[in-house]
């Protein structure tokens, strides 16, 4: 299963892009479709590290 991002059009205008900040997981968009649990607190941390520095 392929994925895809409105980033896709910020970046072909040369905007700067940010993808990827969610969940560690796997089989997007089927019925075994899971996430990491263990991953949540460092994937949290690192929006609110990024969302400070802004």
């Amino acid at each position: 299963v392929g994925g895809g991002s409105d980033g896709n059009f910020t970046a072909a205008l040369g905007v700067p892009t940010l993808d990827g900040l969610g969940l560690f997981g796997g089989d997007a968009h089927q019925k075994t479709e899971y996430v990491v649990v263990s991953e949540i607190p460092r994937r949290t941390a690192l929006l609110a590290e990024l969302l400070y520095a802004l």
